[in-house]
């Protein structure tokens, strides 16, 4: 949540701080803002409420130069969006400005001791607050100390509780930039003679060609010529320095009216990704060289706990499936927020996956560091290389998608049930799968994004489709076995971008209360695709059309028996039972999507959420 762009070089910073705004801008846009240094050692700051747009509009007509500053896009946590809570806040001087990702939990008493010393706020944020103990702190320093801005973030942040990202500049200190993380991305990217911060690789790939993935209690001082590195935490500070990978910066949107239809549209090539070098026929298994373990530690595990959020969790829903079907293994998928502050039983023969796409989700993290101290091994499946999942846990998978950019996840969620598909038959080649059973799913598995493919050629049907129902008051999403997590992330797509009310549940959960909802304003969407349940999804069916429930259909091609029960039917090819999910739900995103675009609403942007949640 919340994006962080940083400059310190030769050239113009506004052009290239605002070009990173706008690729952050899926992390927060409820306001933005932009500080400067210019050459006569002046701070300028414009902030405005509202789109980067509105941010443009205004330094169009009176843009700020200089070679140093830094920029905000926000999503609102303390304060409403306005222009007076928008980043970057400056201290009591006006000479200090600090842009800042995170929440200072102890803002309240950080809050009363600055005002007990003298010093007024003009906004309801905690990060006014941070900006202001960081210039009482520089205004104690001597005025000849070359370290005085380090110094004085050092002291400040040695008093704050809660996580943060932070980037600070000074009007003093027209040549030094200093960035600090705990608990919050920061990533330090290195070009030609210039420097950029950033919380995400996609802001600083204009011109840094290296980056350094900052850890926890990392403080960075950037000057000119050169950057330092230091610790809160540790005496000794080593970094890795890497180069920045073109699929991680890249993420133009084409000729494409949205990212997530692009994302949607790229799902095929995602899962090719995903599956690309880690299919071994001869031995009709799958090669995950990144767990770090060994046959005999993967034949030790007895019990697989998942945790992740929203999407992730819903991959990790039908992960639970895949693991007992074809490994024989007890899964349990959890909610990351609440298995942080269970006292659950936790078996020493047990192992953690926690599922991320960005790698930097608050509650995950916490997951990650909990079931750490407790003793277990934990592997994560992400997609940014460098994340701090991707550095804190002991080993797991990338996902290898490529940016998604679209609030509403997509390909990350087909290319986190791939790799969970590779997991099981793994574990599942190593217990009681044959050769043969292996190699045909790897077979089925290689036919897969041509299927997908096929699928992607009827959305100008589902696009049709989406008219007859953008009016309706609420959608039910129904599925059972490997089809639930589906129904699941249907229902949250059609929640995210049409803001129309959406619930998945088991089909078999029909009679139990849900039949109250049936009626001919709430259509049912019924993944009932020809599996071993398919009989038992008609009864459930039939039993919404007794209720004159319309019911749109997510069936299995060439199925005729469907088409006499359903109002509409979206086919999808013919697969294993168990790769069917990665099918199914393609048409439920083209047809939240297409929904969305029909009622005129901000599908990559939608009210109220931002991509990356960082914040507990």
């Amino acid at each position: 949540m919340c994006g962080i762009v940083a400059y310190l070089g030769e050239k113009e910073a506004q052009p290239l701080l605002l070009h990173g705004l706008r690729r952050l801008e899926y992390r927060g846009y409820d306001s933005s803002g932009i500080a400067v240094v210019d050459r006569r050692g002046r701070l300028h700051v414009v902030k405005r409420k509202g789109r980067i747009s509105e941010l443009e509009r205004v330094l169009g007509s009176c843009p700020l130069t200089g070679t140093l500053g830094i920029s905000h896009t926000r999503w609102a946590t303390h304060g409403i969006p306005s222009d007076a809570n928008a980043h970057p806040h400056c201290d009591q001087s006006g000479r200090l400005a600090l842009v800042h990702n995170g929440v200072i939990e102890n803002y309240q008493n950080l809050r009363q001791k600055l005002l007990d010393l003298g010093h007024s706020f003009q906004s309801e944020t905690d990060t006014e607050i941070l900006a202001h103990l960081i210039g009482h702190y520089y205004d104690q320093l001597p005025e000849g100390d070359p370290d005085r801005l380090e110094n004085a973030v050092r002291a400040a942040l040695k008093e704050v509780i809660g996580t943060y990202g932070i980037a600070v500049i000074h009007a003093d200190h027209p040549d030094l930039l200093i960035g600090a993380r705990r608990g919050s991305p920061l990533i330090l990217g290195i070009g030609l003679g210039e420097y950029f911060l950033s919380s995400d690789v996609t802001a600083v790939c204009v011109g840094a060609q290296k980056v350094v993935y900052l850890n926890d209690g990392d403080i960075v001082t950037i000057g000119r010529h050169s950057f330092h590195i230091s610790s809160l935490l540790r005496d000794s500070v080593g970094f890795e320095l890497s180069e920045l990978e073109l699929s991680e910066a890249s993420a133009e949107l084409g000729d494409y009216p949205h990212y997530m239809l692009k994302e949607i549209f790229e799902q095929p090539q995602a899962i090719r990704n995903a599956f690309r070098g880690r299919l071994d026929p001869e031995e009709g298994t799958a090669k995950l060289g990144g767990l770090h373990m060994s046959p005999h530690e993967l034949l030790a595990i007895r019990r697989i706990l998942i945790v992740g959020c929203g999407t992730a969790r819903h991959a990790g829903i039908v992960g639970e499936y895949l693991l007992e079907s074809l490994a024989h293994i007890p899964v349990e998928v959890d909610y990351a927020s609440e298995f942080r502050y269970r006292n659950a039983p936790i078996d020493e023969k047990a192992i953690l996956i926690a599922v991320s796409q960005s790698g930097e989700t608050a509650d995950t993290l916490a997951a990650i560091r909990e079931a750490k101290r407790r003793g277990l091994r934990v592997l994560g499946i992400c997609n940014r290389v460098g994340s701090s999942v991707a550095r804190e846990t002991d080993g797991g998978v990338y996902m290898h998608a490529g940016p998604e950019i679209g609030v509403a996840a997509t390909k990350s969620f087909v290319s986190q049930i791939l790799i969970f598909v590779l997991l099981a038959l793994l574990l599942g080649r190593l217990r009681y799968l044959s050769v043969g059973q292996g190699r045909a799913i790897l077979e089925a598995i290689e036919r897969l994004p041509d299927q997908v493919d096929e699928i992607l050629q009827k959305a100008g049907l589902i696009q049709e489709m989406a008219q007859r129902y953008k009016e309706v008051r609420g959608f039910l999403f129904l599925g059972r076995q490997y089809q639930l997590g589906v129904a699941l992330e249907g229902a949250l797509k059609m929640k995210e971008i049409t803001y129309i009310q959406a619930e998945g549940h088991p089909a078999a959960e029909l009679k139990h209360g849900i039949l109250a909802l049936v009626d001919e304003n709430t259509p049912t969407v019924f993944l009932c695709p020809r599996d071993g349940v398919y009989e038992k999804n008609l009864s459930n069916l039939q039993e919404i059309k007794a209720r004159r429930g319309s019911v749109i259909a997510i069936a299995t091609e060439g199925d005729t028996q469907i088409a006499k029960l359903a109002d509409d039917v979206i086919y999808v090819p013919e697969a294993p039972e168990f790769l069917l999910p990665i099918l199914t739900v393609v048409p439920l995103q083209l047809l939240a999507y297409y929904i969305a675009v029909a009622l005129g609403r901000d599908v990559d942007k939608p009210r109220n959420l931002a991509k990356s949640v960082t914040v507990e």
